[in-house]
């Protein structure tokens, strides 16, 4: 599980709220970048960020704050608030952020969602707010008729792969994140859910980890002392080491992209591609076995030509949609006879 420590930017200044009030807003740093470099040498490789003023005029208000935090930090900003049109979505990312949080938009705009997904992916998060199961929009001063599963399950069908779930109740209280709520969201999509409000401690961090959630924000938790961020990392990635089972990988995406890297020199061979059955089978043969996408089969590199590659170690990536297979290459790779399909240098 990710850990992202959050700044929350208002009037230029970073700030927390309680249960989203933004009369409660009180600073809790001086410097944002500063802030964020703690954050980084502390273990940290995600940010999250609300543009506060954003949220609530429905506009990017403190952008340049953002942008600075892309350029000068090493960490991977995650930035909602205020965020309703394609053209701000390519400022930001062109500026440098990671993902964008897409909030009131998901309630009243879904085919902006929709475009905004269809163009960056993964790169678009769906911030699902909730007070009492109920979902509340612009800076949560609105609040609809529409309930968190429901809107969920919405953002599931437009192709939605990333939810951030806040509890408002929660939001700045040191109270415990909901795990009810955030359990039966989990089993309702198969989005990866990002708990948000209420974390306090390390034992919070090891209840969010125990729902399998890709990540959680920690905000007032970290300002306040309550939690230690390196000690949060080190036990949100505890199952770094743990053998991960391969239904884990396929439980969003029934085919993955398999990279093939050389165990000797560390060359990459060949991308090919990977449900949970060729997953099994190279594993139990110890060599490596595919799914044919033209074909609509299953496939054993070196069947007919003998260049077979044994296994030496598979893994699988922070986002579970890549594997990494390495391997000893018994001659060539590439069906051409180079030894790597990767020959075709582009460009200058």
């Amino acid at each position: 599980m990710n850990i992202l420590p959050a700044i929350d930017i208002q009037g230029g200044k970073c700030v927390r709220l309680y249960r989203g009030d933004f009369a409660t807003a009180h600073t809790v740093a001086e410097d944002a970048v500063q802030t964020a470099l703690a954050f980084e040498k502390a273990g940290a490789r995600y940010l999250h960020t609300v543009d506060l003023d954003g949220a609530r005029t429905g506009r990017s208000c403190q952008s340049d704050v953002f942008l600075r935090l892309a350029k000068e930090t090493g960490l991977r900003i995650e930035l909602g608030g205020g965020i309703r049109d394609m053209q701000t979505l390519e400022r930001y990312f062109a500026g440098g952020i990671y993902r964008c949080v897409l909030g009131s938009a998901a309630l009243k705009d879904p085919e902006f969602v929709r475009q905004a997904v269809r163009a960056y992916g993964r790169r678009i998060a769906v911030g699902i707010d909730a007070r009492d199961g109920v979902v509340a929009a612009e800076g949560w001063t609105e609040t609809s008729s529409v309930t968190y599963l429901e809107l969920a399950r919405r953002m599931e069908d437009i192709g939605v792969q990333v939810i951030i779930f806040t509890d408002i109740g929660r939001d700045g209280m040191l109270s415990g994140p909901n795990t009810e709520q955030l359990a039966a969201l989990s089993a309702a999509v198969r989005c990866d859910i990002i708990a948000s409000g209420g974390m306090r401690d390390v034992q919070d961090v090891r209840n969010a980890a125990a729902l399998s959630l890709y990540g959680a924000i920690c905000g007032k938790s970290l300002y306040s002392g309550s939690m230690d961020l390196a000690q949060a990392i080190r036990i949100a990635e505890d199952d770094v080491d743990r053998m991960a089972e391969p239904e884990e990988y396929f439980a969003h995406e029934p085919l993955l992209p398999a990279v093939i890297q050389e165990e000797d020199t560390g060359d990459v061979l060949m991308l090919a591609y990977m449900n949970s059955e060729a997953l099994r089978r190279t594993l139990r043969t110890g060599e490596t076995w595919f799914w044919s996408r033209s074909r609509r089969c299953y496939w054993h590199k070196g069947e007919t030509s003998g260049h077979v590659q044994k296994v030496t170690a598979v893994y699988g990536d922070c986002d579970r949609d890549t594997l990494l297979i390495k391997v000893r290459q018994t001659g060539a790779a590439c069906h051409t006879g180079a030894h790597s399909c990767f020959f075709r240098k582009i460009g200058g």
